[in-house]
């Protein structure tokens, strides 16, 4: 029956494609019919109640994207979509989790890898807001740890924490939603990176330099502090990544809650999963 209501044609060639299943001469047995409707117009009702709410489902996760590919354009993605990764589960939470890699294959699209960057953020804030709540580390815990062992300490970021390397100005694009007196950005290539994070249960979005991305995404993977330092400056160079502005960065993430631990040994470290 689920691949009937799945199916994105009308409802004559979803019965007839789930014939294999089930001979349309049996629906019958599985729908009844009511006082003014046949089984399969039953059914075609479901069919069409299915779309939309997937729509709905979906909206409410990719606002940004229904609006840069416009309602029509998002209609037609939505169905494609679904078509490819049915819901399968009692909730719709995690429908949207495939939409970013499917916009990068899907048909007819303008401004594909616009497009692309734009549900990665999104993906991202949905991510985040669905994590496991995760305690930040304690002023007081942060100062206790002792300054010559701050160059091998290694940080672990929060579970409601995402960082992105973005191609497109889409944290800007999103920002229109918000606040209407903004003009949206030209689709156009420009490099940007954010990190995504979750605290006293808002979702906050903050974008960084290119050296305080890459130093933010060492320190997430487990490298130690002196190393991740050296490799930022090295990378970057020390007018990017100079002690000023290091001082700054850390003392940002500190305050925001991104961190939720200091490992002063290798034991229990794990590998990151917050790079998108």
């Amino acid at each position: 029956m689920q691949d009937v209501v799945v199916h994105p044609g009308p409802v004559d060639e979803a019965i007839a494609a789930a014939a294999g299943q089930l001979p349309p001469e049996r629906l019958p047995e599985v729908v009844l019919p009511s006082r003014s409707l046949a089984p399969s117009e039953r059914v075609g009702i479901y069919q069409g109640m299915y779309l939309l709410r997937m729509e709905e489902a979906l909206e409410s996760d990719y606002p940004a994207l229904k609006r840069f590919l416009g309602p029509r354009g998002f209609r037609a993605l939505v169905r494609d979509y679904v078509a490819s990764f049915p819901s399968r589960s009692y909730t719709l939470n995690r429908l949207g989790d495939h939409l970013p890699e499917f916009v990068l294959r899907a048909g007819g699209l303008r401004h594909r890898a616009f497009g692309h960057d734009l549900a990665r953020l999104e993906l991202a804030l949905t991510q985040v807001f669905d994590e496991a709540e995760t305690p930040p580390i304690r002023p007081e815990a942060v100062a206790a740890v002792p300054e010559d062992q701050w160059p091998s300490a290694r940080l672990r970021p929060i579970a409601a924490f995402r960082l992105l390397a973005l191609r497109h100005p889409v944290n800007a694009y999103l920002e229109t939603l918000r606040d209407k007196r903004r003009r949206r950005p030209r689709v156009h290539r420009k490099d940007g990176w954010v990190v995504v994070f979750r605290r006293d249960y808002s979702v906050y979005r903050l974008e960084l330099s290119r050296a305080a991305h890459g130093l933010l995404s060492e320190l997430a993977a487990g490298r130690p502090l002196g190393a991740a330092v050296t490799a930022a400056v090295r990378q970057h160079g020390r007018r990017a990544a100079s002690e000023t502005a290091l001082y700054r960065w850390f003392r940002q993430w500190m305050a925001s809650g991104m961190f939720r631990a200091v490992d002063l040994g290798l034991e229990g470290l794990e590998p990151s999963a917050n790079r998108l």
